[in-house]
């Protein structure tokens, strides 16, 4: 099964495996909130929006995921219930 791009909804930046998001206002733990699906390393949250590093636009961690199989090149989302927020 191919890997789903991963990019903002709103500005289409794609981070790489260097970005990282912050667990706030929990436990504050810093980490690449897509190595994990959403799930906070240090406290076991689970965020359901993921803030773009790059425009600031707030969106559903699952609109992140782009289907590479996707015929048409439609913005199609992978359905998930892990998600973040930055």
């Amino acid at each position: 099964m191919p890997t789903p791009e991963i990019r903002c909804p709103a500005c289409r930046w794609k981070p790489g495996p260097d970005a990282r998001w912050s667990c706030v206002p929990r436990c504050g733990t810093v980490w690449n909130t897509f190595a994990t699906g959403g799930l906070c390393p240090g406290c076991g949250a689970r965020w359901h929006r993921t803030q773009c590093l790059a425009c600031g636009v707030v969106s559903p961690h699952r609109d992140w995921y782009l289907d590479p199989d996707d015929a048409d090149g439609a913005d199609t989302t992978r359905e998930r219930d892990l998600a973040t927020q930055g």
